[in-house]
């Protein structure tokens, strides 16, 4: 009899971090979520604290292990994916300087416009395949040197979340070339981090952490944490890549004229290509997956936080009578939207409530409705945010299209395609077949490629008015 063989795939997002355990078919043993808190102490700032997402990671793998019950010496890895943009600045003691900066985090807008404007940003662009934005590390260090002086001169290493929980858990910084693809700071061509931008941000590349293929593996985890977690110390740790890259493995969206669209809280459009591509006008970004992998897309700030905003702002009554009926409160809206023809009766909106990132890529967006009549109604305006949502990312998709080529099939995850609705509109704005997995929002950090690629759920197609 075979000896049992499990993985473990660690997902560290904006909200929270999962853990879940898979056989070596890619069945779900077990799985642990912990949440956290995102702090805005201004219009501009989103932090998190690092070291409560490092005991969200302990704790979820913990869990995760607990539950399975599964002898400890059958996990053969830990592998992990996480969001990309973060920027922590760290002491020469490895103390920290600063908070988790987020990408959501806009403080360094008006930087990034000067490194646009005045220092050759788009070169960097094209160089590194990274948009010069408020997002972006890059602009977010040159936001420290110019304004938060005291952190910046202090700083011995300027980490991301990733490489920060490695660090805690091998004692050194390494980032992988995923998500040091999206720094603004890596040259795509040598893999090696990029002068330019270097000398831009004021800083030299032993501020960096060390550079690894995302299968780069580390063991001699720290005693003490994985006597906590539950885990050997020697098991293999793969430092995997950004959350965005993975996300089109699990959904089979690697192959040529596959697109992967996902709506979360944020939204994107991303596609494989075998080598990397950037957007001559700038549009798209181009972030490694593996050395004959790239992702090519644009993300979205305006996706499923709109949909909050729509629930909080249009539909609290329902959302109410929702609630007591035990019915999911998203469900109303769709439900409410669907009373309405397509186009909402010639009412636009522009969903840039949070600003934007592709294919504009400007902080200072804003939000608005465009047609507003005497004769429009709620489900008018519910519908005009919703079809405005979608819209916004078949922009994307068409600046994607211009650059890897036009698609022919979309598969969607994230909360937003589990609606019948939603996906219905997506395939009649995209013009494509919407394909559906069985599971929406699972990490694929570890999960095995071929039970990645097994089933769907469902499959839908334009309508053929469109």
């Amino acid at each position: 009899m075979a000896e049992p063989a499990y993985y473990l795939g660690v997902d560290i997002g904006t909200t929270s971090t999962k853990a879940v355990l898979f056989d070596k078919t890619g069945n779900i043993g077990a799985s642990a979520s912990i949440h956290y808190p995102l702090h805005t102490p201004s219009a501009q700032a989103a932090e998190q604290d690092p070291e409560v997402i490092f005991r969200a990671v302990l704790g979820t793998v913990r869990e995760t292990m607990r539950k399975s019950a599964i002898d400890p010496a059958s996990l053969k890895l830990v592998s992990f994916s996480s969001a990309i943009h973060s920027l922590i600045a760290v002491g020469a003691e490895g103390e920290l300087l600063s908070q988790a900066i987020t990408w959501a985090d806009s403080r360094a807008a008006k930087h990034a416009t000067r490194i646009k404007e005045e220092l050759d940003g788009h070169a960097i662009y094209l160089r590194t395949g990274t948009p010069v934005h408020a997002m972006s590390p890059l602009a977010k260090i040159v936001w420290l040197k110019e304004d938060k002086a005291e952190i910046f001169g202090e700083t011995a290493m300027f980490a991301d979340i990733k490489s920060f929980i490695f660090h805690k858990f091998f004692g050194e910084f390494v980032v992988d070339h995923s998500i040091a693809s999206s720094t603004g700071l890596f040259n795509f061509k040598n893999l090696d981090w990029d002068s330019g931008a270097l000398e831009v941000a004021g800083i030299h590349a032993g501020q960096l952490p060390k550079l690894v293929p995302t299968t780069h593996q580390l063991k001699g985890l720290a005693a003490d944490h994985a006597a906590f977690m539950g885990i050997p110390k020697d098991v293999p740790f793969i430092i995997g890549a950004s959350d965005g890259a993975l996300a089109n493995i699990g959904l089979g969206a690697i192959g040529p004229g596959v697109a992967a669209v996902t709506i979360g809280t944020s939204g994107a459009v991303r596609t494989v290509s075998p080598m990397p591509k950037t957007d001559p006008k700038g549009r798209t970004f181009c972030y490694a997956l593996t050395a004959d992998h790239w992702i090519i897309g644009g993300a979205v700030n305006n996706g499923g936080i709109i949909l909050r905003w729509l629930l909080d702002e249009f539909a609290a009554a329902e959302v109410e009578t929702a609630k007591r009926l035990g019915t999911n409160p998203y469900d109303v809206l769709t439900k409410i939207a669907s009373t309405v023809n397509p186009g909402s009766d010639g009412l636009i909106f522009h969903p840039y409530l949070t600003g934007e990132r592709a294919p504009i890529w400007d902080s200072n967006a804003r939000g608005s409705f465009f047609g507003l009549s005497i004769h429009h109604e709620k489900q008018h305006m519910i519908r005009a945010v919703i079809e405005g949502i979608v819209f916004n990312l078949y922009t994307v998709a068409l600046a994607v299209e211009e650059v890897t080529g036009e698609p022919t099939l979309i598969k969607a995850s994230g909360g937003f395609a589990r609606s019948e609705m939603l996906r219905q509109l997506l395939a009649d704005v995209f013009g494509q077949p919407v394909t559906v997995p069985e599971s929406f929002e699972v990490p694929v950090s570890a999960r095995p490629f071929s039970a990645c690629m097994r089933s769907v759920k469902s499959t839908t197609s334009a309508s053929p008015e469109t």
